[in-house]
């Protein structure tokens, strides 16, 4: 029972987001927003991330059950999605401002529900992957239901997401009583953005995983925010279903990533997530440049299938490493700073400098009946992100001679809780 329970919380948060998040740009794009502004609602999500940590140290973590708290914020978080269509209707910023406080109540609930799963268990490392997997197997289904319900550009997508976020708020309300984790305990800036991690800086290898771990989340950002809108204009009609690929990949990458990663270790793991992230761009460029071709479609299909080797390789394999590197009491604090940098700082950086970029190569022109026309060169679009990544793949191979190489036994622990940033991610 309880089992069911808890692979029914993970599969509600994360049928929730998927029910939205990756559709959202091509809603705003339909509803003639500026691609500026598509990428700024795409940074509030990276925002959130930067703050919740706040949250969860000074409030959640120590006054509240974790159940309560989770319930609460997802029953108000619903209801601001349900809301976001008649903002939108009203000025794009009111739109923006229900997208951003309801990410400022989605995002702690990530480690809330973490925070519940591994509470509750006897054995977590046994027990948790089963019941993640059906986070993913929640975000697929909602980009099915979306497409199959003919609501990828549609606002309806939010009034399936809000019902479901305030489904996912009641049915918190009966999950096992967990009481605040840091009751009693003071509150320290440092733990709760993992500055201690900074000391570790010292280790040139580290510096340089930080580093370009920060720098590679910029261009990867562009994907997040824009695939969905540029495979709508590539001829995909089912956005939602079709970026689902991602997310089954994912699942395959993860059950078979164990194999490689004893065989290549940490620096060759991640130079492939990142070569793959390289391959990926170039795909969709290529397509685009192709013009109308049948195969293109193939092309696209191929780059959101690589979801899994992107994300399994590169993010999965970061997690692992900077826990082997810190030191038991620090494990923590690590994670938290590097998630704090790449989900937070560098999908920032990346989801504003994506709108830029779209925005500086769409060109619009006004037909002889008058009507306004806008054309993107997305060739152009994802060949920048493409060589950003490239960069930072070349200076990571020269600079990173880290020989750490973890077992079999540290990828299948590590690799759930990885899986928990993506979705943020993610697209998912």
């Amino acid at each position: 029972m309880l089992t069911a329970k808890l692979s029914m919380m993970m599969f509600l948060q994360f049928f929730l987001w998927g029910a939205w998040y990756v559709t959202m740009g091509p809603y705003m794009n339909a509803s003639g927003m500026a691609p500026e502004t598509i990428g700024t609602a795409y940074a509030l999500g990276p925002i959130a991330a930067i703050i919740s940590p706040f949250f969860l140290g000074l409030i959640a973590d120590r006054f509240f059950p974790t159940q309560i708290v989770l319930g609460a914020m997802h029953l108000i978080g619903g209801v601001l999605l349900l809301l976001a269509p008649l903002a939108a209707g009203q000025s794009a910023n009111l739109f923006l401002a229900a997208v951003l406080l309801h990410m400022l109540c989605y995002m702690p609930t990530l480690g809330l529900t973490n925070t519940l799963s591994f509470r509750n268990m006897a054995n977590p490392e046994r027990q948790f992957p089963l019941i993640r997997v059906w986070g993913t197997i929640g975000w697929i289904v909602a980009g099915f239901v979306i497409s199959g319900l003919k609501f990828d550009v549609s606002a309806s997508m939010f009034y399936v997401a809000g019902a479901s976020g305030i489904a996912m708020g009641a049915f918190s309300f009966l999950l096992p009583s967990t009481p605040a984790p840091s009751k009693g305990k003071p509150f320290s800036v440092r733990d709760a953005l993992g500055l201690d991690t900074l000391a570790m800086m010292k280790d040139r290898s580290f510096a340089v995983f930080v580093i370009c771990s920060l720098l590679v989340c910029i261009p990867l950002a562009a994907y997040y925010s824009f695939a969905g809108q540029f495979i709508g204009e590539v001829g995909f009609k089912s956005i939602g279903s079709t970026m689902s690929f991602g997310q089954m990949s994912e699942i395959v990458f993860m059950l078979v990533m164990p194999l490689f990663f004893v065989r290549l270790g940490v620096k060759w793991m991640l130079l492939i997530g990142m070569g793959a992230w390289v391959l990926r761009y170039l795909l969709f460029a290529q397509a685009w440049d192709s013009g109308g071709t049948e195969h293109v479609k193939w092309m696209v299909l191929s780059g959101i299938i690589l979801h899994g080797i992107c994300y399994d390789f590169f993010f999965v394999t970061g997690f692992i490493y900077a826990e082997k590197k810190a030191k038991p009491e620090h494990r923590g604090a690590v994670q938290g700073f590097l998630v704090l940098i790449t989900q937070g700082l560098g999908m920032f950086i990346g989801a504003k400098a994506a709108g830029r970029l779209v925005g500086h190569y769409t060109t619009t022109e006004t037909t002889s009946d008058g009507v306004l026309l806008s054309t993107i060169a997305w060739d152009k679009v994802w060949l920048a992100p493409a060589l950003f990544a490239a960069a930072v793949m070349v200076v990571f191979f020269l600079f990173f001679h880290d020989k750490v190489k973890p077992s079999v036994t540290d990828v299948t622990e590590h690799t759930p809780e990885g899986d928990t940033t993506a979705e943020a991610e993610t697209a998912v």
